[in-house]
């Protein structure tokens, strides 16, 4: 890992986590997951109130009536986890070349701001 010290750990990670395809796939994922929970919280409400009050609740005008929100955050977390980003690409190529620190530094031009890790 003697290479993260001469390329900058921080430009890499910089890199990694302020990539678009990172950022609009984690915005994603939030959307899903509330939209998730909101489903489960509306669908464990009117059951509460169904069984509380002994009456039929109508839940088809709800948005998340015969909506699988379940299955909506699981592709969506699948996705997530099979999210490929060109930046890791560039690194691996890098990483196979004889003089990868070279490569990297490529890369990562503000190497050097990390001199003080090992």
């Amino acid at each position: 890992m003697l290479w993260l010290k001469e390329c900058g750990i921080a430009s890499v990670a910089e890199l990694v986590l302020n990539s678009e395809e990172l950022d609009k796939m984690v915005a994603r994922l939030v959307v899903a997951a509330r939209n998730h929970g909101y489903a489960q919280g509306y669908a464990e409400c009117s059951h509460l109130v169904v069984n509380a009050l002994k009456v039929d609740w109508d839940t088809s005008r709800s948005t998340t009536h015969g909506v699988n929100t379940s299955a909506a955050l699981v592709a969506m977390k699948t996705e997530f986890n099979n999210l490929q980003l060109p930046v890791m690409d560039l690194i691996n190529v890098a990483l196979q070349s004889e003089d990868h620190v070279a490569q990297l530094k490529e890369i990562f031009p503000d190497g050097g701001e990390d001199e003080d890790l090992a």
